[in-house]
């Protein structure tokens, strides 16, 4: 008769012995997944125990995010850096097998390689620009920059070619099957965790309003869905996470919405989060705040009485975009969590690591943020970053699209703009107005 041990699963091997499968601290166990009860929150008898524990840490986590915005762009980039690799390596480890790694000593190293590869590729792209403006100052260091910059592409291509040729010479025989599979595991790893968190950069020099806003909702979103559903929580939402329900889905897209109009006024006042970020100094900023951030003011008479207090309301008219992206991070990005789950069920896991008390691990806080941060970027590029134009944009536009006479009048014209514009008194008069009044 064969006794099953409590910390995992028993097999007899061919002497009669038992042997017991350890099982790691996040694996769910068996019996769990056979349950016919609903496993929410509301039923759940160390649920205060566990509030507790996860409120204590998430104002642990606020308050060193507040610090990290406080002290600027080029700190959240290094936070989010930080984040990468601590996501990287909890998905390294999800498949490691203790076993095999014994009789590859060097190959945890190569996963690394790749990495490191794909951050200098990423962040050498999108922050090129940033990085030869900071240099400007230096003639020796501007020229190693601008050649870093030129041939950035090329020594990413070298590193992981090394990288390449590192893997195929240290293949041995009876392991093939798990290196190609740890091969194509990292590769994975590499797309889930650059290919979208590093829009999460893009969006901090175009503002930190554009990287702190959705980074917010989704917190808001995460919090009030699991109040909701804590206090209010009966009917399941969705079978890969049992916990989630309608009750908390309902109420944090509601919470959200509001938060979102909300906010987005109240960021969009400070110049420290809205002004773009050109270099990669950390000094304060000032600029014009454009008329996103510029604030238009709505009558209240037609719908309120005349003894109501306020005549008008000051609106941003970033407000408006802001429900746009509340509204994706309420209905779309929780998905992103969704996702994760049945990634976690598919490994028998709980969570992805456990350094965050009452949340897991990294990677359980940053499923539905990579989300939000490929949406935030796509949608400011889309529909509200502003077009810049360059002399040689236009002069391409005007030779392929005008004819000869065409260009003669606008020739013309710009000729009438150039001497009202040489006349001091007749430039300050039409500042007032627009140059198509005049010609």
């Amino acid at each position: 008769m064969i006794k099953e041990s409590s910390s995992g699963e028993s097999t007899p091997t061919h002497g009669g012995r038992v042997r017991h499968r350890k099982r790691s601290s996040n694996e769910v166990p068996p019996d769990v997944n056979k349950s016919t009860e609903p496993n929410l929150l509301v039923n759940d008898r160390n649920k205060y125990k566990s509030m507790l524990i996860r409120t204590y840490s998430s104002l642990w986590m606020i308050g060193g995010f507040a610090l990290i915005i406080y002290m600027g762009h080029l700190y959240i980039c290094a936070m989010v850096v930080v984040i990468q690799i601590f996501m990287a390596k909890e998905l390294f480890n999800l498949l490691r097998r203790s076993n095999e790694a014994r009789h590859l000593p060097g190959f945890r190293m190569l996963n690394w390689h790749f990495f490191f590869t794909a951050m200098l590729f990423t962040y050498g792209r999108f922050l090129s620009q940033q990085l030869v403006n900071t240099v400007t100052t230096d003639k020796l260091l501007y020229k190693l920059v601008s050649g870093f910059v030129k041939y950035q592409m090329f020594i990413c291509y070298f590193l992981y070619i090394a990288g390449f040729m590192w893997f195929i010479l240290t293949l041995k025989k009876k392991m093939y099957n798990y290196q190609f599979s740890q091969y194509a595991w990292t590769h994975m790893i590499l797309l889930m965790v650059f290919a979208q968190s590093s829009f999460t950069v893009a969006n901090i020099f175009e503002g930190i309003f554009w990287f702190l806003l959705p980074a917010s909702l989704i917190v808001i979103n995460d919090i009030a869905a699991y109040f909701f559903g804590f206090f209010f929580g009966k009917t399941p939402l969705i079978k890969l996470s049992p916990k989630k329900t309608w009750e908390g889905f309902i109420g944090a897209s509601v919470t959200t919405m509001l938060s979102a109009f909300v906010l987005a006024n109240i960021m969009g006042r400070f110049q420290w989060l809205t002004c773009p970020r050109k270099d990669l100094s950390t000094g304060w900023l000032s600029c014009d705040p454009g008329p996103l951030f510029k604030p238009e003011f709505y009558s209240l008479q037609e719908f309120f009485p005349g003894w109501f207090p306020w005549k008008e309301i000051p609106i941003l008219p970033v407000q408006w975009h802001a429900l746009a992206l509340g509204l994706f991070a309420s209905i779309i990005a929780p998905f992103g969590g969704f996702f994760a789950s049945g990634f976690k069920r598919a490994f028998k896991i709980k969570d992805f690591g456990d350094s965050i008390p009452g949340h897991g691990g990294i990677t359980d806080r940053m499923d539905c943020q990579m989300v939000m941060a490929v949406f935030a970027y796509i949608y400011y590029q889309s529909f509200v970053r502003p077009q810049d134009f360059t002399v040689e944009m236009i002069l391409e536009q005007i030779l392929k699209n005008l004819s000869f006479q065409e260009q003669q009048v606008l020739y013309e014209q710009l000729g009438k703009i150039r001497e009202y514009a040489a006349d001091p008194y007749i430039f300050g008069f039409m500042a007032k107005f627009n140059y198509g009044d005049f010609v």
